[in-house]
């Protein structure tokens, strides 16, 4: 399965396009991180441990 963000692809026919692929992940970190977490969340603020876990979810699920 090839996957894609453009409409062509460069010597391949495009036969059908399935539209837009999501899903779904929860993971779980320690419970202090989830605690520090939860207080900078009222703060504001990017949370790196999450966008991390996020995107070694997305890679998980691409692979």
């Amino acid at each position: 399965m090839i996957i894609t963000t453009t409409e062509t692809i460069p010597n391949k026919e495009i036969t059908e396009s399935l539209g837009i692929a999501r899903g779904s992940t929860v993971r779980a970190r320690n419970v202090a991180r989830d605690i520090f977490a939860g207080i900078k969340n009222l703060v504001g603020g990017e949370i790196e441990e999450y966008t991390k876990l996020q995107a070694q979810s997305r890679e998980q699920a691409l692979s």
